[in-house]
């Protein structure tokens, strides 16, 4: 790794960056076979943000598939010393996560339920049994506590030395001292990197270039056009000096006082997630940033040591020998970056690490590596996908004022519907402000602000946050029943819409989505997009507008992704694939008094024969005009309201004018979610991804293998002669109390066989509903539904029923009234 090594002309792929994320990358692309593999680091190994880092090992995740790579992650380093003969400090210590209030207690139980479906060793421990396994901590006020013993700690820039020595002992070059100064493109693809080194310079031709710059990596991509938000922020720990008789301890974190402590060598380490971060590096990151420290802030850190020396008072004697600030790369949403940027073909990224890094690095560069090799991820990614990122989240201003809430986040209570404080207001409905001055509380996905629920009169504006149910709860339950008894008006503006259009446009659809788009002009099609192996890519409706043009109306966090989904599969076709998102405004008017409504505030004929479900076409209303899609995600009669967004505000008010006399009621986004869950409609993103095979995701109807060839067919085709091996089943809890979110344990006659996908409560049928996927394979469906459910949250199992078809309207009656 010397800095004085020549730099190739070639390669099959450049990465770019040398810390903990780089190093996994170009290790597990050499295990994979590549031997063409260049590092280039633009000082030395590990000088950025890897050296600093604690070296926590915590397997647990948010999700299935982080929790997978978090534990491949601490799987792989406790092998690593032997295979590369590196020491990388890797000891399964466990942790302790201790909890001082009754919300954080049933957090960290339901993460320990959550914990058991994932596979990972894990025990509810109460206030004596951790003074036991932490002899030194005050327990007083502890409610309660989970203790993983499998967890642990490293020495992070070791890992990394391990990982870059185990890359090239399999063939990789890792060259030290060399900047890269542009990754080039040329017709939409990577073509190589520009690099410089001691006033020398040069190229390497690559078709894989990946971005593992870490905090410099949102610039550099910057330079390509490549959309990666992440700012960096100081980041506080302070090491005290040895400490008389201090034994090997457990990893310990009480996020309730935003710390962390980890034992190493006899000394202490207290680190802080504060709720209130200092973002760093404004105006770009120093030219001869290595290695660095930044400057002390004690008056910053004393309110995180004041609370730990009440909660470990040896820290009152203790000298301390290092107060650390050193900076770490944060996101808009706490997650990291990995995939293909949509941008540009051959532009790769792993980057955005929100200060577990170490943890997940190991898992990140393996999927990625795999990814790559593939062509496909090798499971359900979406969660890290770099095409979540919104174009808008490159905004300096936006990144440095949603960081300082970020970083504390990861400490906070991840309480259900939690929503972000910071750098909102950014995307706003033609209506935003009508929503708001009748008693609108906004959540924001995608940047967009939506009305998740509206307050009565003389009601706080505000979310009161609890796993029980929330201040909203009832309002929630007014605003459903307005929908299942009377009518809804939610406006569904932040809706992703992309035209695609040309002479070629409906083969190329025919080619992309699993149903028929061959159909008469104004017919709505409802459908996926597959990939090879039959799972879910998109979720759509698509509207055949003309001949040659439709309209594709997609989830508006996934727009980003579906474009780069489309674009990428277009070949030779003539088409034009356009993103109208902010042409058109949408408001939906849903419930059995849609008809009535509708018919006062337009001339047109709204009756089944004129207007038969799965059409479109333009209407008069008020003194405007709108496309009527005749569809719904709440499952009652309705119409979709395409507005142009000049005439928006004018259509909303001819409807709220003349709604009273119908029983028309604003709702918001949690009805949304409550009414279509009701239904069992899947959600792209927790019941439905890239993993889960259509038909197991019980969307067989809207696959049409008579059409003709598509991609994923051969894959559908399988499965229907293989038979399916799980089910997507519909869980309703016997008790009305309880509430599911998601990833409460799924358990079938006494064992844990899944977790909840999505959960949300059905205030029509009286209880929380869930979507779960059943093993099944070989089984009938009378066996899947003779089985005893139960749905396990925070340690207690709760009885349920199960179903394959919808609980509420099973034979889609009121959608066609």
């Amino acid at each position: 790794m010397a800095q004085g090594k020549s730099v190739p002309t070639h390669a099959r792929a450049v990465i770019v960056g040398g810390g903990v994320s780089g190093c996994s990358v170009a290790y597990h692309l050499a295990k994979l076979g590549w031997r063409d593999i260049v590092l280039l680091e633009r000082k030395q190994l590990t000088s950025g943000t890897t050296w600093h880092a604690a070296g926590l090992i915590g397997q647990l995740r948010g999700s299935a598939n982080m929790t997978r790579l978090a534990k491949y992650s601490a799987d792989l380093y406790v092998k690593l010393e032997a295979e590369t003969g590196v020491a990388t400090g890797m000891r399964q210590c466990g942790s302790i996560t201790v909890a001082l209030t009754e919300e954080r207690k049933e957090e960290i139980f339901r993460q320990a339920s959550t914990a058991r479906a994932f596979d990972i060793d894990v025990q509810e421990i109460g206030p004596d049994e951790v003074r036991a396994m932490y002899p030194h901590l005050n327990v007083s006020d502890v409610t309660a506590a989970v203790h993983l013993p499998l967890d642990g700690q490293c020495d992070p820039a070791n890992i990394a030395m391990a990982l870059a020595k185990g890359a090239r002992q399999n063939g990789a070059t890792i060259i030290e001292g060399v900047k890269v100064t542009a990754i080039t493109s040329a017709n939409g693809k990577v073509t190589g990197v520009d690099w410089e080194r001691n006033g020398e310079s040069g190229s390497i031709a690559a078709d894989i270039v990946i971005n593992c710059g870490g905090m410099w990596g949102r610039d550099l991509a910057a330079q390509s056009g490549v959309t990666l938000p992440l700012h960096a922020c100081e980041h506080f720990y302070i090491v005290t000096e040895a400490i008389e008789g201090l034994k090997r301890l457990p990893v310990l974190r009480v996020p309730d006082e935003c710390a962390y402590y980890k034992e190493d060598a006899g000394k202490m380490l207290l680190g802080a997630f504060e709720p209130v971060a200092k973002p760093w590096g404004m105006g770009g990151i120093p030219e001869d940033f290595c290695f660095d420290q930044l400057p002390e802030d004690f008056d910053h850190f004393e309110p995180i040591l004041e609370k730990a020396v009440n909660r470990l008072p040896l820290l009152g004697t203790a000298g301390i020998h290092t107060f650390f600030n050193g900076p770490e790369s944060f996101t808009p949403d706490d997650r990291y970056y990995l995939g293909e940027a949509p941008e540009i073909k051959g532009y790769w990224v792993a980057a955005g690490y929100n200060s577990i890094g170490i943890v997940s690095s190991g898992g990140a560069g393996f999927a990625l590596a795999q990814w790559i090799h593939d062509g496909e991820p090798p499971f359900d990614l979406w969660e890290v996908d770099i095409r979540r990122a919104q174009p808008f989240q490159k905004n300096r201003h936006y990144l440095k004022n949603r960081v300082t809430e970020t970083l504390g986040l990861l400490y906070a209570d991840h309480f259900p519907y939690r929503q972000m404080a910071t750098a909102r207001g950014i995307r706003r409905s033609p209506i935003h402000e009508h929503l708001k001055a009748r008693g609108a509380v906004f959540g924001e996905v995608a940047g967009w602000e939506r009305a998740n629920w509206f307050a009565e009169d003389g009601q706080e504006r505000e979310y009161h946050y609890s796993w029980k149910r929330q201040n909203w709860f009832d309002n929630q339950k007014r605003e459903h029943l307005a929908v299942r008894e009377k009518v809804g008006l939610f406006d569904m503006t932040s809706f992703g819409k992309i035209r695609v259009e040309g002479r070629d446009a409906l083969s190329y659809l025919q080619r992309l989505c699993a149903n028929d788009m061959d159909v008469e002009p104004g017919r709505i099609v409802y459908t996926q997009m597959l990939n090879a192996r039959g799972g879910i890519e998109c979720d759509l409706t698509v509207t055949r507008l003309s001949e040659t043009a439709f309209l594709l109306v997609v989830p508006g966090a996934t727009l980003q992704r579906d474009l780069a989904w489309l674009r990428r599969h277009l070949g030779d076709e003539f088409v034009v694939i356009t993103d109208v998102t902010a042409a058109e405004s949408v408001l939906c008017v849903m419930g059995p008094n849609a008809r009535s409504l509708m018919q006062v505030v337009s001339p047109n004929d709204f009756s089944n024969d004129a207007h038969p479900f799965g059409t479109a076409r333009e209407i008069e209303i008020g003194m405007g005009l709108a496309r009527a899609h005749r569809v719904t995600y709440v499952g009652e009669l309705g119409w979709e309201l395409y507005v142009s967004t000049d005439q928006t505000a004018h259509v909303f008010e001819a409807l709220m004018d003349a709604g009273a006399d119908h029983g028309l009621r604003l709702c918001g986004l949690h009805t949304l979610d409550s009414c279509r869950i009701e239904k069992a409609f899947r959600h792209f993103g927790h019941d439905i991804t890239d993993e889960d095979h259509v038909l197991e995701a019980g969307l067989g109807f809207a696959v049409k293998t008579g059409k003709g060839d598509f991609l994923g067919r051969d894959a559908v085709l399988a499965k229907r002669e293989a038979g399916l091996s799980r089910r997507l089943v519909q869980f309703q809890l016997t008790d009305p109390e309880p509430l599911m979110f998601h990833n409460e344990a799924v358990v079938r006659d006494g064992e844990i066989v899944s977790i909840v996908t999505s959960g949300n409560y059905g205030h029509h049928l009286g209880g929380a509903i869930g979507l779960g996927y059943v093993p099944c394979a070989g089984e009938s469906t009378e066996h899947v539904l003779a089985s005893t459910y139960h749905i396990e949250i925070a340690g207690q199992r709760h009885p349920a029923t199960a179903s394959l078809k919808p609980l509420y309207d099973p034979g889609a009656l009121r959608v066609r009234m």
